[in-house]
């Protein structure tokens, strides 16, 4: 089965698994018992030859699906990948898996271009990378025509790109129809972890897919705790996040440059690893930032929304939001890459009405402002939502969840609160219909909430609302409180937006409440800074099989073993020039601490060790956990 030894990796030879059933693929190669939700009939019908859509969870196993399918296949599967990090970060995972494969991008010097060209011809590679781009040269295109070259497979990863109802579409995606018709015999399977109906129509529309099986797994990412706090003291709010998470990896969104620079030297300066990462650095300095963080060499990187999607780094511990994100796909993609591994992980958005405009802003070059309008518009539900969050987000992509019926203690901010109960906000909502009244029902949030606090600001002395009756009678609430009730009075009907500049108006309800003077009871929270952190979390991940065991929380030799597992890989990543991840992920390590393998056959029983990792990592694993053991018996 195995190959030689070739640049530092134990090799499987890659025809071996032509023709053999999933589950064998699965144990022998990758070193997992069971399958996750929906892999196995996603599987199933590519081999079938079914052109094929997964919508898929980010973490939830979607390369599992192709490239299992690769292996049994006799031809070659060609995956269609958007960003370069990305096919590196998975060719070194199947690479350590013991499975040649390659890609072909502007990455490669001209001589390993060829080579990999060359094996490809040969037949040593079952799987070739490319981008969408990539994919329209002639050079490719000539090279998977050739006649010793059989091309099983076509592959979409990232397939919402082709929407442009999708949060990041792009152009060459469109491309990739074209290059199907050259392989009219080739299965195609489109993978996305966020697809609205909309989304997927336009998938199967532009990939002109034929008559696809379409599998929608659960949206559901039941490890990560989702927290919205408004936006006060923001660098006290992350900071207090990241010590919540004390040396472990997170990842900080900002819309803007400026903003990503000034936050991460404002966590340097306080005296945390952490980087930036955004279009505006040099491509050497990008590339060196993202390495450096998914090597582990640096704990935290504040970037742009460009950061992240090309990254398969699954001990993401938590994932801020500094500002709020254009729609509830960017958010749910962004939030994705925590937990990727399943164990805890915290979602914190720091919300701020302000936020809104800013978003609002980009519209003007936006290819359909009125699709932007309606995505923002579900961000903003979710942002101010008074009722369980995670019912809100999974709602938006079609999936119907009960927080009574989780098996967690807690999904979000709101239900660890327990439910909010309604309170008195009759003259609060007076005041506010009535300064709507008094400025003429011509201007926005922010301008009401400013005439209420008694606002000073050059506008309003010029439009001579400085003397109205409502000027400055609503100081008993902050700014934030104020929108957090006019978001509340618009659930309830008493006030609508209209207009490019959202534009508050008092609906015929709202008059009507206002002349009745009856008691209004809303669900208002008033603001505080609090950081609440999820409590009793219950971790579930995978089958009953395909979940790693936890080491006994009184077992101090398995903490011992953790951490003398975690210098060990480190060492062996550096000496890889790969990612920790790569060599196994936290889950393995704590299964490794908990079974306490002696021999290699007990080590095929972890959880992510197939028979390659067994081979080549298993004798260091061992004698790792013999040495612990040794000093604990010294001891």
């Amino acid at each position: 089965m195995f190959d030689a030894c070739y640049n530092n990796y134990v090799k499987i030879n890659v025809h071996t698994f032509e023709g053999t059933e999933p589950e064998f693929v699965l144990k022998t190669v990758f070193g997992y018992d069971s399958f996750r939700q929906n892999q196995k009939k996603i599987i199933q019908s590519v081999l079938s030859g079914k052109d094929t859509l997964a919508i898929m969870p980010t973490g939830g196993g979607k390369s599992i699906c192709y490239q299992i399918p690769a292996l049994i296949f006799e031809g070659v599967t060609v995956i269609v990948s958007p960003l370069i990090s990305l096919m590196q970060d998975q060719v070194s995972s199947l690479e350590t898996a013991g499975i040649h494969s390659v890609f072909l991008n502007s990455s490669l010097s001209w001589d390993d271009y060829k080579k990999s060209m060359d094996e490809i011809r040969n037949g040593q590679v079952k799987m070739i990378y490319v981008s969408p781009e990539g994919l329209s040269t002639e050079k490719i295109r000539n090279l998977l025509s050739s006649p010793e070259i059989k091309v099983n497979c076509i592959t979409i990863d990232e397939a919402h790109c082709v929407s442009q109802w999708g949060h990041d579409f792009r152009p060459d995606y469109m491309e990739i129809c074209s290059f199907r018709a050259l392989f009219p015999d080739a299965v195609m399977i489109a993978l996305t972890a966020t697809a609205t109906e909309n989304v997927r129509q336009d998938i199967i529309k532009n990939l002109r897919l034929k008559k696809p099986e379409i599998f929608i797994s659960s949206f559901n990412r039941e490890n990560i705790f989702l927290q919205v706090a408004p936006k006060k003291n923001a660098l006290d709010q992350i900071v207090q996040c990241i010590k919540d998470y004390d040396g472990e990896s997170g990842i900080i969104y900002c819309n803007s440059r400026r903003a990503v620079d000034q936050l991460a030297q404002a966590l340097i300066d306080l005296g945390f690893s952490a980087i930036n990462y955004h279009a505006g650095l040099n491509d050497d300095m990008r590339a060196k930032n993202q390495d450096d963080f998914v090597k582990g060499k640096v704990l935290i990187v504040v970037a742009t929304i460009a950061f992240g999607m090309g990254i398969n780094k699954p001990d993401v511990r938590f994932v801020i939001n500094y500002d709020l994100p254009k729609s509830l796909e960017e958010y749910y993609q962004e939030i994705g890459r925590a937990g990727r591994d399943g164990l805890p992980a915290t979602a914190l958005l720091l919300y701020s009405a302000g936020d809104i405009n800013k978003v609002r802003f980009f519209f003007e070059s936006s290819a359909d402002p009125r699709k932007a309008e309606a995505r923002l518009q579900g961000m903003i539900n979710f942002a101010t939502a008074v009722s369980c969050r995670r019912r809100i987000l999974l709602g938006y992509f079609g999936e119907a969840y009960d927080p009574k019926k989780s098996n967690k203690d807690c999904c979000c901010d709101i239900c660890a609160s327990g439910e909010l109960p309604k309170v008195d906000m009759t003259i609060p909502v007076q005041k506010l219909l009535c300064c709507v009244i008094r400025t003429q029902e011509r201007f926005g949030s922010s301008y009401v909430i400013d005439v209420l606090l008694g606002s000073k600001q050059k506008r309003i002395i010029d439009n001579g609302h400085n003397q109205i009756s409502t000027w400055g009678i609503g100081t008993e609430l902050c700014k934030d409180d104020w929108f957090q009730l006019i978001d509340l009075m618009i659930a309830a009907g008493y006030v609508t937006k209209y207009g490019e500049y959202s534009i508050l108006q008092i609906t015929e309800d709202g008059y009507s409440l206002l002349s009745s003077k009856e008691q209004v009871m809303l669900p208002f929270r008033k603001t505080t800074l609090a950081f609440a952190k999820p409590s009793g979390s219950k971790e579930k991940t995978g089958g009953p099989k395909n979940t790693a065991e936890k080491p006994a929380a009184d077992d101090t030799v398995a903490e011992k073993i953790i951490a003398a597992l975690k210098v060990w890989r480190r060492r062996k990543a550096d000496d890889m020039n790969v990612p920790p991840y790569v060599i196994f992920g936290d889950k393995t390590m704590y299964d490794i601490a908990a079974k306490k393998p002696c021999d290699r056959a007990s080590l095929l029983n972890v959880y992510g060790i197939g028979e390659a990792k067994a081979e080549q990592f298993g004798k260091s694993i061992i004698a790792v956990i013999e040495d612990v053991m040794k000093e604990e018996e010294n001891d």
